[in-house]
């Protein structure tokens, strides 16, 4: 079986190179070998390798400069699955892609199912969405996963700026008032091997747009406390300690790309389908942390 492998240098991309290994023959190209935004390259590409299964890691994630970058945004956001979706349906191949919570406006109270319609706030959301019916148009094998608040030891995230902070200030301030689960980059590689494994095994898999997101919720602000206690525990030098976090709203930091005030993702219809079980989001960013602090740059 071969697997083709976009975004390889990316949160969730560089712990599916480790997740996917043993389905089979892994080809992941990095951005000097293969250009994204070319739809001729990337065409190419998939017609010569011929894979089994595409998985799509590749996204467009500077929230905020999307907004003024909006057409390289919704090139790679929107485009790479239409295009991906295309050449896997003159395949027959499967399309395992991922997206983001950030395709509905967090108005709602309860945390949103699959069956809630999405309605992005900010371009980066809506190319996410855009992407999402693309593929779904182009090609009927194909499995979206939804996350939310994705960090892992590779790459940058909230939990690595806040670190950054507290060894350079005394005190900082912590949007209080949206809400979500911080999900381990490698929780949803794993999650992404087990259901291609299935479909490898029977190709029973259910096709469609999934919730993926580790159990309960936080906020930016307890998420940031969370990180320093864990930071204080492991005895890492700081400046700021979790007491010293204040609390803000979302007005008091404004930002280019409106974010949405709940991120909150109903994982139920997942969990039932496929009888897993998904762990606390503290978990996942305990194990993110843990390899955080091995590294020389925060033990040091």
């Amino acid at each position: 079986m071969t697997i083709l492998l976009t975004g390889q240098n990316g949160q969730v991309g560089f712990e599916l190179q480790r997740a996917l290994m043993p389905l089979g023959e892994v080809v992941a190209p990095g951005r000097s070998t293969l250009d994204l935004a070319d739809e001729g390259a990337l065409r190419a590409l998939v017609r010569e390798l011929r894979p089994d299964i595409i998985v799509n890691a590749a996204a467009y994630t500077a929230v905020d400069q999307a907004e003024s970058d909006r057409a390289a945004a919704l090139a790679i956001n929107a485009g790479v699955p239409r295009i991906l979706g295309e050449e896997a349906a003159r395949l027959g191949a499967l399309v395992l892609h991922f997206s983001t919570d950030y395709v509905f406006n967090g108005e709602q109270d309860e945390p949103y199912t699959e069956r809630d319609a999405p309605d992005p706030r900010n371009v980066y959301g809506l190319g996410k969405w855009q992407g999402e019916q693309a593929l779904a148009r182009a090609c009927s094998r194909h499995l979206i996963l939804r996350t939310s608040w994705v960090l892992g030891a590779h790459g940058n995230n909230f939990a690595k700026t806040v670190l950054g902070l507290a060894r350079e200030r005394a005190d900082f301030g912590v949007v209080a008032d949206q809400y979500g689960a911080p999900t381990s980059a490698a929780l949803v590689a794993d999650i992404s091997a087990h259901l291609l494994r299935q479909y490898r095994r029977d190709r029973g898999v259910d096709f469609g747009t999934w919730h993926v997101a580790a159990a309960g919720m936080t906020t930016w602000y307890d998420y940031a406390r969370f990180v320093l206690a864990e930071a204080q525990a492991a005895g890492i030098p700081l400046k700021a300690g979790p007491d010293a976090v204040q609390a803000i709203g979302t007005a008091d930091y404004p930002t280019a790309a409106r974010r949405p005030r709940s991120s909150r993702l109903d994982t139920t219809r997942f969990c039932t389908t496929f009888g897993l079980r998904l762990p606390p989001w503290e978990e996942g960013v305990r194990q993110v942390l843990e390899q955080i602090f091995e590294s020389a740059r925060w033990s040091q």
